[in-house]
């Protein structure tokens, strides 16, 4: 079974040329916490997705995949 990828932020971290580090540093939290996040093992909170998207200056919306189901319907 296909592995769901759920969250984008590996990507945005990407594009905006940022490291998982400075997730760690920013929310002070545990290294392998921001990797089990990017490698979509873990979600954050919506609390703390949306304080990422908040910190990456992104829309909260950018940081996910669009589900099966919305883009059936595009």
């Amino acid at each position: 079974m296909a592995e769901n990828k759920i969250n984008r932020i590996a990507e945005v971290l990407e594009e905006k040329g940022m490291k998982n580090n400075d997730l760690v540093i920013h929310f002070n939290v545990k290294k392998e916490t921001v990797s089990r996040w990017v490698n979509n093992k873990q979600q954050p909170t919506l609390n703390t997705l949306n304080d990422i998207a908040r910190f990456l200056q992104e829309d909260v919306r950018n940081l996910l995949y669009q589900s099966e189901w919305t883009k059936n319907k595009l």
